[in-house]
């Protein structure tokens, strides 16, 4: 299959679930609205994609034409800067991918049975991820985070949403706050299909 193709076929799904999770904002004027703010937002993504590879795989695709697909693809690049860097972040403190869940499931937001089910890491790699925790201070023995691990943990967060801060900042707070109202239904009408 070409990247092509399955670049359709993924615009094709999100087209299809938004219409059966959200259908009474499919062509409201709210969501032309929020799209034209989250495109705004994402194109300052677009603007700064060195060192993040996940949104300069991006920036040259195709923008859609409907607006709630412009909405769909303009939180793939937010959410895509955000995630490059949450990499660095996680980088610049020496974690591999499995430490950096096993830290996530310290933090108390998902479970390790989740987060090892999801991201299909073997027990091997996830027991390995927790001792090097242990080792260098982080985690005390019974995997809860010592003062260390918490302080760094923060840390990793606090850089996440710095260079997360970017496309934010060129749409304002009023932007934003504007953003999250109109998006809020429509969020809540997909939320609520998985709930």
């Amino acid at each position: 299959m070409s990247p092509d193709t399955m670049l359709a076929a993924r615009l094709r799904a999100a087209d299809r679930m938004l219409r059966r999770l959200a259908p009474d904002a499919i062509g409201s004027p709210e969501i032309a609205e929020a799209a034209e703010l989250a495109r705004a937002a994402a194109l300052a993504a677009c603007e700064r994609p060195e060192g993040r590879p996940l949104v300069a795989g991006h920036v040259s695709l195709a923008w859609p034409d409907e607006p709630h697909l412009v909405l769909w693809h303009a939180q793939t690049l937010l959410r895509e800067f955000r995630g490059d860097g949450h990499v660095a972040a996680l980088t610049v403190e020496g974690l591999n991918g499995c430490e950096a869940l096993v830290t996530h499931a310290a933090a108390g937001d998902v479970s390790a049975e989740i987060l090892r089910a999801t991201r299909q890491r073997t027990g091997d790699d996830w027991l390995a991820a927790e001792e090097r925790l242990r080792s260098i201070g982080w985690l005390d023995p019974d995997l809860a985070f010592t003062d260390l691990g918490r302080e760094r943990r923060a840390w990793i967060e606090q850089r996440t949403d710095e260079l997360a801060a970017a496309p934010y900042d060129a749409i304002g707070v009023d932007g934003c706050d504007r953003l999250r109202t109109l998006v809020r239904p429509m969020s809540k009408a997909v939320s609520a299909a998985f709930a």
